[in-house]
């Protein structure tokens, strides 16, 4: 059970249900904004700069897909975990790469950046200090520094909204492993659900 009572997209304020275009889509594709809906005008400056974020941008839908899978096991949110946006789909994330997640650093399936960038999101999610001049000089070996902020940018959404998704404990929509509570899952397994990329943003981390 939810920790904070969701709003059903219904009572949404009118231009959120617009923007959420809720007529044609799921509750896990309208997810969180379902909590956000309490403060529809936070909401609807969340969903247009999360619209602007996960435009196509200057780095891969394959790349920020890895992280946001990556980021969400650190943070133990089950709602991240468990989905696959289409548009990562579509550029090459496959369930055999999810599980190269595992252990990314030995991922024969993964560039060299995007070993690098998911040790960098690593450690924004562990432990942000740690992250270093060498790390950012690495970084610098396969991205601009405009992508590296980009990146950055993905991160820092990923750990917090990720972390306020777990808090809030969204997990009876999900398929049953990630309803257990008395031990840490993992985003890789056979019961991905997939959902549309929303055109204004993401409802989930």
């Amino acid at each position: 059970m939810s920790r904070i009572k969701r709003i059903e997209p219904e009572n949404f304020d009118p231009e959120l249900q617009e923007m959420m275009d809720v007529e044609r889509r799921t509750p896990l594709e309208i997810g969180n904004v379902r909590y956000y809906a309490h403060r529809p005008e936070l909401a609807k400056a969340l969903l247009q700069f999360m619209g602007v974020l996960r435009a196509p941008g200057l780095l891969s839908a394959r790349l920020i897909e890895l992280v946001r899978l990556r980021v969400a096991f650190h943070n133990q949110c089950r709602s991240c975990m468990a989905i696959r946006y289409d548009m990562a789909v579509q550029d090459g994330v496959s369930e055999e790469l999810v599980c190269q997640l595992e252990r990314p650093q030995d991922a024969a399936d993964l560039t060299a950046a995007e070993r690098v960038a998911l040790r960098y999101a690593d450690l924004f999610a562990t432990n942000h200090l740690a992250i270093d001049d060498a790390l950012i000089q690495e970084l610098r070996e396969h991205f601009s520094e405009p992508e590296i902020v980009e990146l950055g940018l993905n991160v820092s959404i990923f750990v917090g909204l990720g972390r306020f998704s777990a808090v809030c404990d969204m997990i009876e929509e999900l398929p049953e492993r990630f309803q257990q509570r008395d031990q840490p899952v993992v985003p890789w397994g056979p019961d991905a659900i997939l959902v549309e990329r929303l055109d204004r943003g993401a409802a989930l981390a």
